[in-house]
């Protein structure tokens, strides 16, 4: 979110087409004020201006100063409690937005140095890249999922959750899930860093019955400086967990793996 209370999205933006919608990844400011379709359906969104995130920003854009959503969620359609053990009440909590580099942490105290201490610009956020490796172990029973990423943000906390084929179900969605437990690294101070975790049987069968491929990966900066387990986070995207590095489609169609 900017500091007028509008979405900086990177990802699938959806507009307005002759046939009804269309969805392309791309970039865009959008209105907090845009219309919420049921889960699983899709409306345009109200789009203040439109942006390429892989070519050069307009200054005005690049200078753009990245805060958190407010709690509850504003345009939130999607019936989720991500911790259910640890904050069953999350989605009833109230909260301003804060900027990224003043997001709350709990029982912080100053003189415990925040890392992160200044304001985080959308120029800064879109540099950020990775590089990920997946290989077959264990006659093919795991997967090692191995990243290096460069440019993200300083001497930051982040975490890494897997997006799998029911998560997003209208008909009953699963919880996303972190990849690996612990699913935690923190970046030097260039934004480098490196991760790995092996999960268990990450691609059955398409064919098999009750299975849940893993479909994507997501790069969460976690503004809270915390991790939580087997939780992605506490609140949703946004609110205390923000996605800066994903694969615009489905992916992992090559491989498959067994229990």
């Amino acid at each position: 979110m900017d500091e007028d209370g509008n979405f900086v999205v990177i990802g699938a933006v959806t507009t307005r087409a002759d046939d009804g919608v269309t969805t392309r990844w791309t970039g865009a400011v959008v209105s907090a004020q845009s219309p919420v379709p049921a889960f699983g359906e899709r409306a345009p969104y109200t789009i203040i201006e439109r942006f390429e995130p892989d070519e050069p920003l307009p200054k005005h854009l690049g200078d753009k100063v990245l805060h958190t959503l407010p709690l509850p969620l504003p345009c939130n359609n999607y019936p989720m409690v991500f911790a259910p053990q640890q904050y069953p009440d999350a989605n009833t909590e109230d909260r301003p937005s804060y900027p990224l580099h003043r997001a709350p942490i709990p029982d912080f105290e100053p003189e415990h140095g925040r890392q992160l201490d200044r304001p985080v610009t959308l120029a800064e956020w879109v540099r950020a890249s990775g590089t990920l490796t997946v290989t077959l172990e264990h006659e093919a029973r795991k997967a090692r999922f191995s990243f290096t990423f460069s440019d993200l943000l300083p001497r930051t906390l982040y975490t890494i959750m897997t997006l799998r084929e029911h998560d997003l179900d209208p008909a009953g969605p699963t919880r996303p899930g972190p990849l690996g437990v612990p699913n935690v690294f923190v970046t030097d101070r260039s934004g480098g860093a490196a991760f790995e975790a092996v999960l268990p049987n990450p691609f059955p069968d398409p064919s098999q019955e009750g299975g849940n491929r893993v479909i994507n990966v997501v790069v969460l900066c976690m503004s809270s400086q915390m991790s939580h387990g087997g939780a992605i986070g506490r609140y949703g995207l946004g609110g205390d967990i923000h996605a800066q590095l994903k694969f615009p489609q489905p992916m992992f169609h090559e491989f498959t793996t067994r229990a």
